[in-house]
């Protein structure tokens, strides 16, 4: 007996009373349910492949994905920087203040000795070397005024030297006659005149003194002393050396009284100085060298490769960090004034194109770069004179380390 299936889907309960029947049937393998899977799914496929439309405010096409909380450098250039971040970085801002500030002109300049403090030890004659009590001085030794630090045993040649050795003789040979003489006289005393005496004293007498520089020129020896109290800067003497007259065997300086000698291409800048500042070197790091004052002593009348050179002084031991003959860089304020806004040195930096910039705050987590132009001001501000407006906030410390989010 056949069973007949009903395949529509109204009536899939008819072939399960069909078969419930039916007892007899053979085993018929799964395809209805196989069918009825498919056709159980088949709406859901439908379904998914539906586009699904949002409605009107929602949506989200145009809107970029999340980057995070970290920082980052935005489409405007601009770069965020969340709180945590900051405190990292040292961040640090001041309010920007527009003033009369005075012009500023930054001077190459050279530390130099202070002649009045300091000396060089030179033989006035040439010899050999040999050293002092306390041996030949070293570099940055103390010394202090009229030691002896070396001496010269003056040398001749050898028929110069012969010819002193020959006159020491005659002249010995000459002071024994004339003492024979004077010894005569006095033992004739009585009978000689007086001024007979006093010409064979006299004359013993000098040709005493004759002999006695003989024997000194042979066996000179100059004595070389400190002619101020202060340290060795440089020492060019060796035990045995020989050397010449002028030649410079040590420096002498006192690192509290040095001088700082800048050049000038305009000869009217010396009359118009106000103030002027020694500029730090930049490899100085924070809290170590800073801008030192500098007092005006007077300018050169004389122009030296073009320029007129400048001689300023510090008070106190200031330039004892400093070495003779170092460039540095010297910022002469004049007395005329322009409007501009004073910010630490620490807030400028250099964009992409080489130009100087400063950063702005114009959220409490991001930060705005601003070309700026700027001037020198002093050896730890800058005048910035235009690209910046009073009351806008600039980071004063750390604006290095914000050019480097990307």
């Amino acid at each position: 007996m056949k069973t007949t299936f009903d395949t529509r889907l109204s009536l899939p309960h008819a072939a399960t009373a069909a078969d419930a029947s039916n007892t007899n049937a053979p085993a018929r393998p799964h395809a209805m349910t196989r069918r009825l899977a498919l056709l159980l799914a088949l709406p859901l496929a439908l379904q998914l492949s539906t586009p699904a439309i949002a409605g009107p405010g929602h949506d989200h096409a145009d809107e970029a994905p999340a980057a995070g909380d970290g920082p980052r450098r935005l489409a405007d250039g601009s770069v965020f920087l969340p709180k945590p971040t900051q405190r990292m970085m040292g961040l640090r801002t001041i309010v920007a203040a527009e003033a009369d500030l005075p012009q500023a002109v930054e001077l190459a300049a050279t530390v130099m000795l202070d002649p009045n403090a300091g000396g060089r030890v030179q033989p006035t004659q040439g010899g050999r070397l040999e050293a002092g009590p306390r041996g030949l001085p070293g570099v940055g030794q103390a010394v202090a005024k009229g030691e002896v630090l070396a001496h010269v045993v003056a040398s001749a040649a050898a028929l110069e030297r012969a010819g002193q050795q020959a006159q020491l003789a005659e002249a010995r040979s000459a002071l024994a006659l004339a003492e024979k003489r004077l010894a005569r006289l006095q033992e004739l005393a009585d009978t000689v005149p007086r001024r007979d005496l006093e010409t064979a004293a006299s004359e013993r007498d000098g040709l005493a003194a004759r002999a006695s520089s003989l024997a000194a020129g042979l066996s000179a020896r100059e004595t070389l002393v400190a002619p101020v109290a202060g340290v060795i800067a440089s020492a060019a003497a060796v035990s045995g050396q020989v050397v010449a007259a002028g030649e410079t065997l040590f420096e002498i300086v006192d690192p509290a009284r040095m001088q700082v000698e800048a050049l000038a291409f305009d000869a009217a800048l010396a009359a118009d100085i106000g103030s002027a500042t020694l500029v730090p070197p930049r490899a100085a790091a924070p809290g170590g060298n800073a801008a030192l004052p500098l007092n005006f002593i007077g300018a050169g009348r004389i122009l030296r490769e073009q320029a007129l050179p400048l001689v300023f002084r510090a008070e106190g031991s200031g330039l004892a960090a400093y070495a003779i003959g170092q460039p540095v860089k010297v910022v002469v304020q004049t007395r005329s004034t322009r409007r501009g806004v004073a910010v630490p040195s620490t807030a400028l930096s250099r964009n992409a194109a080489n130009q100087t910039m400063v950063w702005v705050k114009q959220a409490p987590e991001r930060f705005e770069p601003r070309v700026v132009a700027v001037a020198p001001l002093d050896g730890a501000r800058s005048a910035v004179l235009s690209g910046l407006a009073a009351g806008e906030r600039v980071v004063s410390e750390g604006a290095a380390l914000v050019g480097q989010v990307r």
